[in-house]
């Protein structure tokens, strides 16, 4: 059974720093692409960041650019999401999935997604 566990959500302060991991099991991330989505309520779910294979391509949307990052672990088969200089815009609850990345966007596909976590950011 595929599963996709995500974890690392938390309350913060604006200008901190956290970071939310997604590790699967019953398939192997690598080469797989995996994208982090966020929601906030009555809102659509809006991509925030993907990788693909190899890194041929990496997407980020303008608001998390230069200050999110995506990484991943082959060995722990876990992807991070380094989430720095938070803001308070950047609360919702967050979710990993597999995906298809392009250069200028990203899409889930394989119906794998994670459960979401909630990131808040507040003093």
């Amino acid at each position: 059974q595929v599963q996709l566990v995500e974890s690392g959500g938390d309350l913060a302060q604006p200008g901190g720093s956290l970071r939310l991991s997604c590790a699967a099991s019953g398939m192997t991330l690598d080469p797989k692409a995996i994208g982090w989505f966020r929601q906030l309520p009555g809102r659509e779910r809006e991509a925030v960041a993907c990788g693909s294979p190899k890194g041929i391509y990496t997407y980020y949307a303008d608001f998390v650019k230069g200050r999110f990052a995506i990484s991943r672990d082959n060995d722990k088969n876990t992807e991070f999401l380094q989430m720095n200089t938070l803001k308070p815009e950047d609360t919702a609850t967050y979710f990993c999935a597999t995906v298809h990345t392009y250069p200028h966007t990203c899409r889930p596909v394989g119906g794998y997604w994670c459960q979401g976590t909630q990131v808040t950011v507040s003093s």
